[in-house]
């Protein structure tokens, strides 16, 4: 997730938008965003950190002010993110019906394994368990901001951005991890009796 620097790249542009937004307007708040996300991208390759949640930061925040400046709204600079928590919900949703638990593809995926724990019921419902614990984070994200939104609360949306965050997103790793965990288990488990027999 890319540690304290993650963290920093993830919310500095949110803390400078909205300040600058307030007393001089939408194209500096915008243009110092951008520069910000460019600074910490510039400073982790020149300590030869991983640039991967630094480029994520740098995405988001390029998108965000390109929908801020076409809207003429700071407000704007949320919506990408906003609709992003609401279409990965969905996602998460379905994944779970069709018995393909997100969780369990994206770990299994990342780690090169295969998809053999589908197999495995108890790994399946521990993968679909901690694919609903994201999707409880995602929708709520996309209803306690849409409404920020909505109301016009740009000042709000930025602290709710920020506190549903990392907060959220630390907590549902707890549960993916302890899920992750179980499902491993499960699938020894399943291997040793198989062996067995």
């Amino acid at each position: 997730m890319g540690g304290i620097t993650g963290l920093i790249a993830s919310t500095l542009p949110i803390l400078v938008l909205v300040p600058i937004n307030n007393y001089y307007g939408l194209t500096p708040a915008l243009l110092a965003a951008l520069g910000v996300a460019v600074v910490i991208f510039i400073w982790r390759a020149a300590r030869k950190e991983s640039l991967q949640p630094a480029f994520n930061a740098l995405f988001g925040v390029v998108i965000g002010a390109v929908v801020a400046w076409l809207t003429g709204d700071a407000r704007g600079y949320f919506l990408y993110g906003i609709w992003v928590s609401l279409l990965l919900f969905v996602v998460a949703m379905i994944s779970i019906v069709v018995r393909w638990p997100l969780v369990g593809v994206v770990w299994k995926g990342l780690n090169g394994e295969d998809m053999s724990w589908r197999s495995v019921p108890a790994a399946r419902r521990a993968y679909a368990v901690a694919t609903a614990g994201w999707a409880v984070v995602f929708i709520a994200r996309f209803i306690v901001q849409n409404a920020l939104y909505n109301d016009e609360a740009t000042g709000a949306l930025a602290a709710a951005r920020i506190l549903m965050g990392w907060p959220l997103t630390g907590l549902v790793l707890i549960l993916t991890i302890w899920m992750v965990r179980r499902a491993n288990a499960a699938v020894d488990k399943n291997g040793a009796e198989a062996h067995e027999h």
